[in-house]
């Protein structure tokens, strides 16, 4: 399977989004396909065995519309200028004409005597000529649109408008040729050539608002894109070089002066200096980096020169898969999002029911063919399916790219939903809670001293990756104790490690394990304890099948864990700690940051069955955790919180990523979550209710009631600033304050 990100031209509205969804689905090998009208682009999973990206493009264009393939690097969502230089001038030209309509309109419309010369220079020939300009130069683009939907089987918003200014012109034309008809018949000769063209005019220029206002919602996409450094200095040869960002290659030394922005992600070399990473990871503070360090692409450099070896370029770097990320997010769709959908794939032939019925029900009634003309393109002027159809893709817009912007990394719309209504928090303990560099606190050897104990150990621990192996190591390191070389070196996941060293065989690992094996361990029992209620984990050593000694192991708590637990906890959330070790050890430290419910003995591949059972409870549970072990929990959660400090498999496996690693970042993006949400459900709470109420209310109902909002005037007007209206909406969100925990 394979993923293509589309950006799409020539939409109109949210049915044409709907169209292309359809079209899309409808080719061979497409197992998943979602158009975003909001940010005019399309992510389509397919298999790409049967189809390709050319087969997509082609079923877009067959649709009527045009798709591009979006590059890597490439922001999503770019905002559009207002207008192009010829739409303003039809701005201009709409809004001086319609104005001018409006005024010999006035007596007409009030019942106040205007004077001969008045109605003489306001006569429907005048007008035919003041509105013909407006309906067919001004209201172009809405006749092509239409067209083109018309050709293609479907029904948009051009067609709505199309033909409601067509009716309120058309109708007109027919009293200003033929009077004496209406005379004849002792029927009034009114024109709405002003409605026709007032109509156009606002309907063109609230679009034009809306695609400016949506443009801002991807603001953060281009922020981070603006991250990116343009060019580099390199060393090639014995000469430095500054060279074009996309010339760099994987193992060019970059020398990064004062001030400047990091070119690449690389590894430094030489140098030290602090360098702001807020702006990718969201840490508040200057990291400091030293040789060896890791330097993240776009970061920016204090006051030191740093020398720095590139490790990853282009695609590959950091801030470029942040932002592919941030757009996958924004182009998925939120559950919430299905009951607009649905709608809006029949709003429009709904629409033009109404309208036909409309017309039929007032000539019936009433006898007016006038009153019957004007309600139906009052109908047909007021409905909106765009406001739907933006809803909710603005606000998971907006919302992701905050996160991002706050070092939060939220993959799709689902996960972002899933947040806001979540019952418990699960955490992984080391590296999550805990700082995740344990170190070794203390000793206890039976017979000889604590570097015999260390080198047993250390020999025994020297090729494993766990944790506490590499405390047990460094400890032996750094009390330079000679480690021998060991032979037959195997892990036993959740217990230990065993090998032969200097031809014995050495068990380094859980006392319990040990006493599995047969090995006595009463001798440990008292220390042991006292250790674990001290929140120290213990690792126990035999050789030859001898108890030596022991020691202990402690991992520091991260400075916020217990502030966070604390906000979590406010928040209504129950706060689980799930780990590996002991039930005093687990218990010390589910104490000391205020955590009740400890599951303490969890080996790795019990994790996700752990999580399995808070949802049975019935609890919609997250899983934070950073490590290997923690990739099935934190696929079997509702949502995986990964720590971005962790395993890329632990990444991989989540929903969210934290990217410094900071546990405030779970507060913010569940506060986050929580404020999209209620924001989508104030935009689809004002587009039914705007289309609920408007559609009748123009379709006259209400008559007499409501007789001034008849107005197709004003049904136009409401329709063109109903998307502009839950546009802004989405972006109050920016506004947002967020609180770290």
């Amino acid at each position: 399977m394979a993923t293509a990100q589309l950006r799409l031209e020539g939409m109109s509205c949210a049915a044409c989004a709907s169209a292309i969804e359809r079209s899309l689905l409808a080719v061979n090998g497409v197992d998943r396909a979602a158009v975003n009208f909001a940010l005019e682009q399309a992510s389509v999973d397919f298999d790409s065995g049967q189809t390709s990206v050319e087969q997509l493009q082609a079923a877009v264009e067959a649709a009527g519309y045009v798709a591009l393939p979006i590059e890597a690097d490439a922001p999503a969502g770019e905002e559009k200028p207002l207008a192009s230089p010829e739409l303003t001038r039809k701005l201009w030209v709409g809004g001086i004409l319609s104005g001018l309509l409006v005024l010999g309109a006035i007596p007409s419309m009030t019942g106040l005597p205007a004077p001969q010369w008045w109605m003489r220079a306001h006569h429907p020939w005048v007008q035919l000529v003041l509105a013909a300009p407006v309906q067919f130069w001004v209201g172009q683009g809405f006749y092509l649109g239409a067209r083109a939907a018309i050709a293609r089987r479907t029904a948009d918003m051009n067609v709505l408008v199309a033909l409601g200014t067509s009716v309120a012109f058309g109708y007109s034309v027919f009293p200003t040729v033929w009077p004496a008809f209406f005379e004849a018949r002792g029927l009034p000769a009114d024109v709405y050539y002003e409605t026709a063209a007032v109509v156009t005019t606002l309907v063109l220029l609230g679009r034009l608002l809306e695609r400016r206002a949506r443009g801002k919602t991807s603001a953060a996409i281009r922020k981070l894109m603006g991250l990116q450094a343009k060019t580099a200095r390199v060393v090639r040869g014995d000469r430095e070089l500054d060279i074009p960002i996309a010339q760099v290659l994987v193992g060019d030394v970059a020398i990064v002066r004062p001030g400047e922005r990091v070119p690449v992600d690389g590894v430094v070399l030489s140098g030290e200096s602090a360098v702001d990473e807020s702006m990718v990871t969201g840490e508040s503070f200057p990291v400091l980096k030293r040789t060896g360090a890791e330097a993240i692409g776009g970061t920016v450099n204090g006051t030191g020169a740093l020398r720095l070896r590139a490790t990853r370029v282009g695609r590959d770097t950091v801030l470029a898969q942040i932002v592919q990320l941030v757009q996958q997010a924004q182009a998925s769709k939120a559950p919430i999002q299905r009951l607009a959908d649905r709608v809006t794939a029949y709003f429009v032939p709904a629409v033009l029911a109404i309208a036909a019925l409309t017309f039929l029900a007032w000539l019936i009634l009433a006898r007016n063919l006038g009153f019957a003309t004007i309600t139906t393109v009052g109908v047909l002027a007021i409905a909106c399916p765009c406001a739907l159809g933006l809803a909710t893709p603005t606000s998971i817009a907006v919302g992701t790219g905050m996160g991002a912007e706050r070092g939060i990394l939220i993959k799709t719309a689902d996960s972002l939903e899933l947040a806001h209504s979540l019952d418990a928090i699960v955490l992984d303990k080391t590296g999550t809670l805990t700082e995740g560099k344990p170190a070794v606190t203390d000793g206890w050897a039976l017979a000889g001293d604590e570097a015999d104990l260390l080198r047993w150990a250390g020999a025994a621990e020297r090729y494993s990756e766990h944790p506490l192996a590499r405390a047990i190591v460094d400890c032996a390191g750094d009390r330079q104790v000679d480690l021998p070389e060991p032979q037959q070196f195997e892990a036993v996941v959740g217990r230990g490690v065993t090998a032969i060293v200097e031809g014995q065989r050495v068990n380094v690992g859980t006392v319990q394990w040990l006493s599995e094996l047969g090995i006595a361990t009463d001798a440990a029992v008292q220390r042991q304890r006292e250790w674990e209620q001290g929140g120290q984990t213990v690792v126990a050593i035999a050789v030859a099948e001898e108890l030596q000694g022991m020691v202990a192991i402690a991992d520091r708590l991260k400075p916020t864990s217990e502030e966070v637990v604390g906000r979590l906890q406010k928040m209504g959330l129950e706060v689980v700690m799930l780990t590996g070790d002991n039930a005093r050890t687990a218990r010390a430290i589910g104490d000391r940051v205020g955590i009740e419910r400890v599951i303490a003995g969890v080996r790795p591949e019990q994790k996700a069955e752990h999580i399995l059972r808070l949802q049975q409870e019935g609890k919609r549970v997250a899983m934070v955790g950073d490590g290997i072990n923690d990739a099935p929990a934190l696929a079997q959660a509702d949502v995986g919180i990964s720590i971005g400090t962790g395993t890329d498999v632990a990444i991989a496996a989540s929903d969210i990523t934290l990217v410094s690693g900071d546990l405030g970042g779970i507060v913010t993006a569940i506060q986050l979550s929580r404020a999209t949400i209620r924001n989508i459900r104030q935009n689809l709470f004002f587009a039914f209710a705007y289309n609920v109420a408007g559609i009748p209310i123009a379709a006259g109902l209400f008559y007499p009631l409501t007789g001034w909002l008849l107005s197709p005037i004003v049904a136009g007007a409401a329709m063109a600033f109903s998307s502009v209206s839950v546009v802004t909406n989405a972006l109050r969100l920016r506004r947002l304050a967020l609180d770290r925990g």
